[in-house]
């Protein structure tokens, strides 16, 4: 059994969050999020985690981020950190 996580980033630069799933450590994954590479979050490097939940398998995290996903809501996503904090 591995730990996986679905977890939000926010960059204050863009004012956007990010939204993923990892099986790696969220140190880790952040490190690689604040590297300069292609994709989505690779042009800034201020990315910080701001949400997490933590699941017992790759695939219910994967499920959970596809859930977060289909809301397309910055509301909804800014009411589930507000209630994590």
């Amino acid at each position: 059994m591995s730990i996986s996580y679905t977890y939000i980033l926010f960059s204050k630069t863009r004012n956007r969050y990010y939204i993923g799933y990892t099986s790696d450590s969220l140190e880790n994954r952040i490190k690689k999020h604040n590297t300069n590479h292609k994709g989505y979050t690779g042009n800034t490097n201020d990315w910080e985690i701001v949400y997490y939940e933590r699941y017992e398998s790759k695939h219910l995290a994967y499920k959970r981020e596809r859930d977060i996903k289909k809301q397309k809501s910055r509301s909804y996503i800014e009411k589930l950190i507000a209630n994590f904090k």
